[in-house]
């Protein structure tokens, strides 16, 4: 296929629309991809967060029965009284006991021995529910003021909320990380599923100053020669960073999870993908149009606004959204640097957000951050004209918007851009 020319990548930048541009953010560091085994972590973020709260519940608790003590008689004195002269109907001490061993159970089973069972937990949690409830029942602490309700309710409550974080934050989340890892992993061995063959081949068009096609040079030499300021370095790199989470993401199209489908054939996909939750795919193999799919494509009233073009295949852009919803969610803007490739097969381009000096946020909008995503667009070896198209969407809307009620509404965005897509591309076909 020849390379396209100035004016066919001209449209192809104004062919996303300002819907779409919520795929085109948030950066991604190079430390959140799929790192291989020996730079692994040895303890996960959430795993050090959970140990960080079970060594709270023990000074919590410490210093609530050090607070208990310092009475009029001293600390020194009812030292004594609780532990050497110990009775379970009215000493605090076995309480404290309590949380130490709730302590030194969960870390030598959570950070010591990294288990990945629930069963420490579910031990610590059964000993210090019934022994709390016995004592409360057989004890005479409720006629000791407000620490003989205090202690005991802190201590059941802390013991619960250590179980809980447990079994639906840490266990789940790092389940889910062993899972990428390995995917991601296994995607390096075997090439992407969905998307394989060879790497990229050039861009989408080449001045005479370009390098398109050199196999003897790469990236970076071709960046080394020539006058990049740090800034567009920078662009350049997050351009790159964005796209390679992209083919993360598409190497492991047998672990996307179904969600919807409708009667076009449009599929609705979600992956977890690490510090950045749930996002959603839309895979279209019914698009018609290979390469028309882009060029005009389903283009917006007022298309992006290019800020800056880096290099032939780098640009930073501003998108605005409009309001939705009679004006319930307010319009969002967004600052992308975009990357754009062309393969042997396929049409990609992704995105990430980035700051740019000609549009610092404003109070006119409110600045949506997305999750590194993009489009897609793959040629169908059997019917040159038949296309399959693939959305990756990860967004914050930021604002007051609950995450989760964006969620449930993605899909339907989804289906809805790819009907306008599809009708779009039928009225090039018929103007052709």
């Amino acid at each position: 296929m020849s390379k396209l020319s100035g004016e066919l990548a001209c449209d192809l930048e104004r062919s996303l629309p300002a819907v779409a541009s919520l795929s085109h953010s948030q950066s991604l560091p190079s430390h959140l991809l799929p790192p291989p085994p020996e730079k692994r972590r040895a303890i996960s973020d959430v795993r050090r967060t959970f140990c960080l709260f079970v060594t709270f519940d023990l000074l919590f608790i410490s210093l609530l029965w050090i607070i208990e003590l310092n009475t009029n008689t001293g600390i020194r004195k009812n030292l004594e009284q609780e532990i050497i002269y110990y009775s379970f109907k009215t000493s605090f001490f076995d309480i404290f006991v309590l949380a130490f061993f709730r302590f030194s159970g969960l870390l030598l089973g959570y950070a010591v021995l990294r288990l990945r069972h629930w069963w420490v937990i579910a031990v610590t949690t059964l000993v210090s529910s019934a022994f709390l409830i016995v004592k409360v029942i057989l004890s005479e602490l409720l006629s000791k003021g407000a620490f003989g309700y205090l202690l005991p309710i802190v201590s059941f409550v802390l013991a619960w909320l250590e179980t809980w974080f447990l079994d639906f934050k840490v266990l789940p989340q790092e389940a889910e990380e062993e899972r990428w890892y390995l995917a991601a992993q296994a995607a390096v061995a075997r090439g992407p599923l969905l998307f394989s063959g060879a790497l990229s081949e050039g861009q989408f068009y080449s001045p005479p100053e370009s390098f398109a096609g050199s196999d003897s040079e790469s990236d970076e030499e071709v960046v080394g020669k020539k006058s990049f300021s740090a800034q567009d370095r920078e662009y350049i790199r997050q351009g790159k960073e964005a796209m390679a989470v992209v083919d993360q993401i598409l190497a492991q199209e047998e672990n996307w999870k179904f969600e919807k489908t409708n009667e076009y054939g449009d599929t609705v996909y979600t992956i977890e993908v690490p510090f950045h939750g749930k996002t959603f795919i839309l895979k279209s193999r019914r698009a018609p149009g290979y390469p028309e799919l882009f060029p005009g494509a389903a283009a917006p009233p007022s298309a992006p606004q290019i800020l800056q073009r880096v290099e032939d295949n780098t640009l930073v852009s501003y998108d605005v959204s409009s309001g939705a919803a009679g004006g319930v969610v307010s319009p969002r803007d967004f600052v992308n640097v975009r990357r754009i490739e062309r393969r042997r097969d396929r049409y990609l381009s992704s995105g990430i957000a980035t700051t740019h000096c000609a549009k610092p946020p404003t109070h006119r909008y409110v600045r949506g951050e997305n999750g590194p995503g993009g489009f897609i667009v793959l040629k169908a070896a059997s019917n040159p004209r038949v296309c399959t198209f693939v959305w990756i969407l990860n967004t914050d809307l930021k604002g007051r918007l609950p995450r989760y009620l964006i969620h449930q509404s993605l899909a339907a965005t989804m289906f809805e851009f790819a009907f306008h897509l599809r009708q779009r591309v039928g009225e090039l076909g018929a103007r052709a």
